[in-house]
Parts: C-alpha cells; structure tokens; sequence
C-alpha cells in the first residue's frame, strides 16, 4: 500500500488482465509501432545522456521553531523562510560520548546535532505546512549509524499503533521512514520503517521502471521507541556491517517521512511533491561529514541446525514416521565495501513459510513467489526488465521438484552494488532424488549504470543435469532503462527494453533461434496528475528457458494505458478519485488475433476517512486456439473457437487503521459459453496491539453449457505478535477443489537480531465422505545464528 503515491492509485497488476476489442486484427506492428518508437527512443537516449532536460526549479520552503508538541506556524511565514538545501551533517561521537538505545534521545551529544526540521506536507494538501512538528538527528562513532526522532503530536492518546511484527505493512500505523542512499547512485538505497510499538521493516530499494522494494531483505540493526505526553520518540542503531557504502566518499543520499494516521497525513523532509517521494532517491536529501567508517574485517559466520520429524498416513494403509537432523552454515566476506561473497555448504531451505493457496481456472500455469532467504536477499539485483513481464531467473526452479526440497548441497553466491555497477552471482549443484539427478546452476547479473539514471543489464542462466545427455542450458539476455525525473522540467519519464535468447540442446528439438527468442520495450509516464505507459512484447513459439518462469509464449502484445488522479484539497469528504483506461491487443506470431480488451476503471475513489471504493467494465475478445480442460478431470471441455467477453466489477474497504476492517467485491462476467459471479469477502480484528486476526473468502459460481459449479477458497490468519521479537502465525486453508486442509503454525523468536528460533507446524487433512482424514502431520524446529568479525 505505501507504494503507491497519489499519482499512482491505480496499480499496475491490470497489465495481464486487460485488452481490446476485436476491431484492430490486422495491425501492423513494423510500420506503426516499431520505427516511431525506435525514433522516439533514439531521441530520449540523447536526452538522458546529455542531461538536455533541465532539473525542476521548485524547492521546498523550510521553518524554523521551538520543539514543542504543538506549535502554529502561518502559510505567510512558512512561505517566507529561505529555501533548504536539505542537507545535514551526521554528528560524530567525541571519545567518552555513550550511546544507549532507550528510545528517548537525551544524550547530551543529541544537542549538538543538526536536526532535519524542514518538513512538508505532500498529503493531503501538496506544500502546506505539517500539523505537527518533526525533528530528525543523525550521529555516528566508527562502528555504527545513529538516527534519533522527535515526533510531536498535541493529541497523544491519537498515536494510531496496531503492529509489532517485523516487515509488517503499515497503513494502519503512525510511522516514521527513512531511506539511505550509500552510493549516492540515485537508484538503489535502503529503506526502514519503525512505528511507536519498535516494529522493525526494512528493505531494498530499487527504482527503474516504478519502484521495486525488496522486503525480503532483513538486515541487522535496533531500534526502540517511547510515547509521551508530546508525541512520540525513537533511537535506531545500525551498524556500518549492515550497510554496503562507498568509503572514498563522507556523503550519502537521506530522506526521511513521517505519516499522521488518524488524518493519513503524509510529511517529508525532501522531495515532497506528488511526482517524488520517498521511494525515489533522487529526490532525497545529503547526509555529510561521514568519515573514518569501520566495516571490521567484513566477514560473516551464520551457521544453523535443523530438526524435523513427519508421519504420513496413506488412505488405507499404515502411518509412516520418519524424521532428520540437519546442519550447514553460510561464510560471507565482504571483499569490498559493497561486494560480498558467500559460500553455503548444506544449504538451509528449511520450510519457515507457506504458499498462499489458489484455484486455476485459466489455461496458464500460475506463478508463486520465492520464500526461502538464501534467493529473497538478491532478488533484486536478479530482476530483468521488471516491468517487462518477463522472468529470465526463477529461484525456485533450484532446490524445489514438484513442490518438494531437494537437497543443495553447496553453492557460492556473490552479490555486490557500488555507485557505477550492480553484479550477482550464483552458482549451486543440487543432490540427487528419486525425482531428478544431481544438477548444476549458474545464475549471472552485471548492470552498468551511466548517465544520472540510466542503465544497461546483461544476464546468464545455465542449467545443467549430470546423467542428461542433452544437458547444457543457456539463456543470455540484455536490458536497458533510461530514466530521469527532469522530463519537461520536473516530470519523470522512464523507457526499458530487452532481448533474451536460450538454446535447446535436445536432440528432438526442431525450433530455430528465432524461435526461442522475446523482445520488447516499455516507456513510463509515472507523475501526477497524469500517469501511463506503452509496452510491447514478443515471445517466439519455443521460448521456454530452462531456469526461468514463461506462461504463455508464441504472441506479440501492446499494452497502452492511461490514467488521472485528482486530489481534493478543499473537501471534508473526499480525499482523491482515480480513473484509468488501458487496451491491450495481443496476437499470434502468424497476426491472427487471440486476445483484445478494454478494461476502464471509473472509479477508484478515497474519502478522508479512509475508506475506499473500485469499479471497473471490461470488454474482451479471446480466440481459443485448442480445446482445453477447465478444471483437469474431464467434466467441462471449452472448445476452440471465438469468445466474447463483458466483466463488471464493484468492491469496497473500510479505512485500514481501524480495528475492524472489512473488504468486499462482487464481479459478474460472461465466461467462455457461460456465465460467472466472482465473490470476495474478507474481514480482519485488531482487538489488542500486537493481535491481527483476518478471515477471507473467495468464490466463483460459474455455469456453462455442459452444467455448473462452483469453487471455494477459505483463508484464516492469525497474527499473534507479543514484541517486535516474538510472534506466532497460525494460517489454515481450504477449498473445495483439492478437498484439502491446511494447518500451518510457526513461532518465530529473534534472539537477537540476525539470529533466530523457529517451531513449526504443519498437519493436512483431505475431505472424504465429509469427514476430514489427516494425510501428513510435520514438526520441525530450527536455529540460527550470525556472528560477525
């Protein structure tokens, strides 16, 4: 929810949802589509290289004031105060200056920092002046980072704070956020967030085509918070260990946001307007006077033990037990400031998360995300053209067979970011299974930056079976971004393109080069009040890489879209509307038309209390090149041939903060030879800080030709959060279609950060003759530990 600005309330997950109607097959795709874009794109790579296109000459008005809770500050005076560079210096400790981590910053030191004061509104109200005074300090001694904030609020008992575990989302609590750009490359920094219970979130920040933050990453560092008569206060301690920086140079790039939540006020240090962010490092603010940062020797220790045991009852047969015991470790070096390699040896992919489940109705397979730590933490420097739709590297192509662990046996992983270059590395073999042999992977990144945004990316996949004669697969691809933010003076305009190309060494293999190749490209308009893109794509009929995820090939497709948002500044009532329009016309490589469809989004509307309401229309042609099975038991066939398509969707949330809140939509759509109402309902309770309990229901009634039915999908979670270091997640799923039930159970205990213990629990049952028969029960318990040198 926090990614998105004002400018960008319609999110972009319509992009595989939508096309257009069947009035544009015979569309020529060289002579309309590829030179004036290949024009237009030559003319934009002037631009960005030459910095052609001027900076914005809007700068923020600064204030000046007593550290009270509350204070009043005219729009005339605060128009009046001179400019702010929004620069800082961080204070470093004199010898014999102590630090303690309590929340309250009342170490004498913290006097003589330079505070960060000069904040502004970017909600609701676009360059007013904040309703409460914010004030940031940043210190530091040679082994750590320092940030103190004072948080003023008249109104204490109106402090909002529901959450306490790590990573959760907080739109529903006051929070502070900042982000670090060590490498000052504009492109890539961390980001925290912490709330007035200590919540610790932090992530990756990767900025290309939209905003990309990496919530996987879990980095080790503290913070505590204390709530008083005028506001609320925090200390974070990071250590420089943590941090990937450039040490030739004593400045970063910083910014800092702060969000009121009773009035969903959002306020910034730098970059406060609708078009920046905190999400964009180039608008942020300098840091200075870092020196003399000590990293230690740079390497890392994090070894781990295991412990599982499962009993497995087959329908009509005898229990089977089985358990097992497991250690390995992973050694890390940084062997520069901001590239660090690591070896693992018995890797740990010990089952701490659970897939949230699905129904399939489509003709597609579906995609799951990656769980497992040793691939969340570079998954960011692995994406390739990200808004591209396209997935070169698939982590969970590695390790995992038909859902099922197979054992890693060793593997180096190399994962570096300096403000020119960003390179990954992986390379691992696999054991062998009674499902698959003993396999080698390598997995390649290297993306060069130049200009002030830009950048080109090169990527390697290869995987290889020891026992497979044909073994030996190869993808190669490139991307390219130009991005600048100072299109037509303050607007930001972002371009990406890619090729990929993979071999197939089998020696039935028929398909050409050109076969197994994708290309494509997209230009960005992400600003306010206006937003949009263009984006075209092609995949050859054979492109399938070996190490990577397609689900669906064999089709060229255009995708243009655009939208409008309006901000009412001067209503009680409504806070902002949305409306957006996209079209999307997608064919065969042989241009006959399989797919078009207008999807108009006319309403998207947020009042000031927070609550929100979506509608949508969608008109869709799609040619069924081959008959397919619906639910893969042979009860409903849709046959080939030409459908048509009219969806209408309406749905509704009560404001995030509260403590109840409800979720709804309804959908009516035609559906192949028939008909289709999609149901979702979802409610979740916050009775006591710390305590999240949802329940969601998700329902489609479908009737076709060949006769009806209908799918039911049950998902309960229970968050129970006792400090920001201990939580236990209870998740049960069901539906109708596998006839299955789900328990999973974990408790997670931080030790301390970067060392933790988990318990899990997982038992499944499966529906016969309206009893539930337990089929497998597991327990497994797991440790581990980071020390650094």
């Amino acid at each position: 929810m926090i990614l998105f600005r004002a400018g960008q309330q319609a999110p972009f997950y319509f992009l595989d949802q939508v096309a257009v109607t069947q009035n544009i097959q015979q569309f020529s795709f060289n002579r309309m589509i590829f030179k004036p874009v290949i024009t237009a794109a030559l003319l934009l790579s002037l631009c960005f290289v030459s910095g052609t296109l001027q900076p914005a000459q809007a700068a923020a008005a600064g204030f000046e004031g007593p550290a009270e809770a509350a204070y009043q500050t005219t729009d005339a005076e605060h128009s009046a105060r001179e400019a702010s560079p929004y620069e800082i210096r961080a204070y470093r400790l004199r010898p014999g200056e102590t630090f303690v981590l309590d929340g309250i910053p009342d170490e004498e030191f913290w006097s003589r920092a330079e505070p960060a004061t000069h904040f502004t509104m970017q909600e609701p109200e676009e360059g007013a002046v904040p309703s409460h005074r914010t004030e940031v300090f940043v210190a530091y001694d040679d082994d750590y980072l320092y940030i103190a904030a004072m948080l003023y609020d008249d109104k204490p008992e109106g402090i909002l704070a529901f959450q306490k575990r790590r990573n959760a989302a907080l739109g529903t609590d006051d929070r502070f956020m900042f982000i670090l750009d060590t490498f000052n490359s504009q492109r890539t920094a961390y980001f925290f967030e912490t709330n007035p219970n200590g919540l610790m979130g932090d992530g990756l920040l990767t900025v290309g085509q939209g905003v990309s933050l990496n919530k996987s990453w879990n980095g080790i560092w503290e913070v505590r918070t204390h709530t008083g008569e005028q506001g609320w206060s925090l200390e974070i301690r990071i250590p420089f260990r943590s941090l990937d920086f450039d040490r030739d140079s004593d400045s970063w790039g910083i910014n800092f946001q702060r969000t009121v939540r009773r009035s969903n006020e959002e306020i910034l240090w730098a970059g406060w307007q609708r078009n920046q962010g905190i999400f964009r490092p180039a608008a942020a603010g300098k840091l200075t006077g870092l020196t003399n940062l000590s990293q230690g020797l740079g390497l890392e220790v994090k070894p781990y033990v295991t412990g599982s045991g499962t009993r497995l009852s087959p329908q009509g047969m005898a229990p089977e037990r089985s358990g097992s015991t497991d250690a390995g470790f992973d050694l890390s070096y940084s062997i520069t400031p901001g590239i660090r390699a690591s070896l693992t040896v018995n890797t740990d992919f010990a089952e701490t998360e659970v897939d949230q489940r699905r129904i399939n109705l489509t003709r597609f397979p579906l995609f799951f995300p990656e769980q497992r730590d040793f691939f969340l933490e570079g998954a960011g420097i692995f994406s390739f053209a990200s808004a591209s739709g396209v997935t070169p590297f698939f982590s969970r192509r590695i390790g995992l067979a038909e859902g099922r662990p197979v054992p890693v046996n060793a593997g180096l992983r190399v994962l570096g970011r300096t403000e020119n270059y960003t390179l990954g590395l992986y390379q691992i073999r696999t054991g062998e299974t009674s499902a698959v042999p003993t396999e080698d992977f390598t997995a390649a990144r290297y993306i060069q930056n130049f200009g002030s945004r830009s950048s080109i990316g090169l990527i390697y996949t290869r995987r290889n079976a020891h026992d497979d004669q044909n073994s030996g697969f190869h993808t190669l691809g490139a991307d390219l971004g130009l991005n600048t933010s100072r299109f037509l003076t303050d607007k930001n305009l972002e371009f990406e393109s890619f090729f990929l190309w993979h071999n197939d060494p089998r020696e039935a293999s028929e398909s050409s080069d050109t076969d197994r190749m994708a290309y494509g490209f997209r230009i960005n308009f992400p600003n306010f009040p206006f937003y949009g893109h263009l984006s075209y794509r092609q995949l050859g009929e054979a492109y399938n890489p070996a190490l990577g995820f397609t689900s669906r090939n064999g089709f060229r497709r255009i995708n243009p879209n655009i939208g409008y948002t309006r901000i009412f500044e001067n209503s009680a009532l409504v806070r902002s509307a949305n409306v957006a329009l996209s079209y999307t016309y997608l064919s065969n490589l042989q241009g006959r038309t399989e797919q078009s469809n207008i999807w108009f989004q006319f309403l998207n509307l947020r009042l000031e209390s927070g609550e929100q309401f979506w509608g949508n229309v969608v008109h869709e042609y799609e040619y069924l090149p081959f008959s397919f099975d619906l639910l893969r038991d042979g009860r409903f066939i849709i046959e080939e041939g030409a459908y048509t398509k009219n969806r209408f969707f309406l749905g509704l949330s009560t404001a995030s903060f509260r403590k109840i809140v409800v979720y709804s939509g309804f959908a009516r759509e035609d559906f192949w030879n028939g008909t289709r109402n999609q149901y979702e309902a979802s409610v979740t309770l916050r009775p006591y800080t710390g305590i999240n309990v949802s329940g969601s229901w998700n329902r489609d009634d479908i009737s076709l030709k060949a006769g009806s039915f209908h799918t039911d999908l049950f998902r309960f979670t229970g968050n129970f959060d006792f400090t920001p270091f201990l939580a236990v997640t209870s998740i049960v799923q069901y539906d109708n279609m596998s006839s299955m039930l789900g328990l999973f159970n974990r408790l997670r205990w931080t030790i301390r950060p970067g060392s933790d213990l988990f318990l899990v629990y997982t038992r499944n049952w499966i529906q016969l003759d309206d009893r539930f028969t337990p089929t497998e029960t597991q327990g497994a318990v797991k440790l581990n530990y980071t020390y650094r040198i």
